[in-house]
């Protein structure tokens, strides 16, 4: 598994996050109890699936290892395994923050590094 793992989210969420200094997820991470996260290999595929034509967001970044046991990599689409954070992520844990803006075919256009 990679270090480095990801999380998009509505730009404003993301600074309330940062107000308090902690994110506490999406309402569908609270639907399913858990953060959802993507490895590099699937936040494209992610953005696709769950955020197409959205605009106003942030690539959260984030080192697995320091999320401890709350982390686990979990089967979901097509049985893959996906990081999954089993409580609040802490915003001192976040390596960087990156726009993720629409591009002119209204896919995400990710940051160098980030496999799209």
């Amino acid at each position: 598994m990679k270090d480095i793992i990801y999380k998009i989210c509505p730009r404003d969420a993301w600074e309330q996050a940062v107000l308090t200094g902690v994110y506490e997820g999406a309402p569908i991470d609270a639907e399913d109890g858990f953060i959802h996260f993507s490895a590099a290999h699937q936040v494209a595929e992610t953005a696709a699936k769950h955020f197409a034509g959205q605009s106003d967001l942030v690539l959260v970044a984030v080192n697995a290892c320091e999320l401890g046991d709350a982390l686990r990599w979990e089967p979901s689409r097509g049985g893959e395994l996906f990081p999954h954070l089993y409580g609040t992520l802490n915003v001192s844990t976040v390596r960087s923050t990156t726009p993720l803006p629409v591009g002119p075919d209204g896919s995400h256009m990710f940051p160098d590094g980030v496999p799209t």
